[in-house]
């Protein structure tokens, strides 16, 4: 990885830009960390405020609510997806061992904290999105969100590896419906292996990540390669 990166997201979660000043950087370094400790749910401005050593005002300058502190959380976390995924795949020729590459990234994103980015835990951070990112999306004001940019990572990270299922088969007539379907199971299978193990043959005692990434690699080729196999 580079030795540091800058990811900016040019939408309206924020008021201000955190990353811009040393407060900033201080909310979202304890927000993250505190909605990983409490759960969104319980987690509050005020006591984000008491923990950096601030005013419940002060970080209002920056976010509405904590609800478009969450959306600039997980918009973040799919700009960083996509620079990891864009890094570790430019160098390779082999359309299927790019895909397969980009998966490792998206399984895997959860293992190391990257140290280009010295004030967010990505490690942290993988785990909100994974227990707390529905919320997001899931609400009365999606399409309004939608048509004021809030999504673009998610969505320019989806088209990406729709583009590379087409380089490993252009007949292929689903690639964004594929790969969303396989970005949201990327996170479902590990929390259902945390919570809810009835749910998948993913274990978290043995290797999640690993089990994950080989369970959504049989189902992404397997899909991809029955179109073409049903073609000749």
């Amino acid at each position: 990885m580079a030795t540091n990166i800058h990811i900016t997201l040019d939408h309206n979660s924020y008021l201000r830009e955190p990353e811009s000043t040393e407060l900033g950087r201080r909310i979202i370094t304890e927000s993250i960390r505190m909605i990983d400790a409490l759960g969104f749910e319980q987690f509050t401005f005020k006591k984000l405020g008491a923990e950096i050593g601030s005013t419940e005002a002060s970080v209002y300058r920056y976010f509405e609510n904590k609800h478009k502190l969450l959306v600039y959380l997980v918009s973040w976390y799919w700009a960083w997806v996509d620079y990891t995924v864009t890094f570790q795949t430019h160098n390779i020729p082999d359309p299927r061992q790019r895909l397969s590459r980009a998966l490792d990234v998206l399984t895997k994103a959860g293992q190391d904290d990257d140290p280009s980015v010295a004030y967010i835990d990505e490690r942290i951070l993988y785990r909100i999105v994974v227990a707390e990112s529905s919320k997001v999306y899931h609400t009365k004001e999606v399409d309004a969100e939608n048509k004021e940019g809030y999504f673009l990572e998610i969505k320019r990270l989806c088209r990406r590896l729709a583009q590379m299922v087409l380089e490993v088969n252009p007949a292929y007539p689903y690639p964004h419906a594929l790969i969303s379907t396989i970005m949201d199971a990327a996170h479902q299978q590990m929390y259902f292996a945390r919570h809810l193990p009835s749910l998948t043959e993913v274990k978290k005692a043995q290797h999640p990540e690993e089990e994950t990434k080989n369970f959504l690699e049989h189902l992404l080729f397997s899909a991809i390669d029955s179109i073409k196999q049903n073609k000749q």
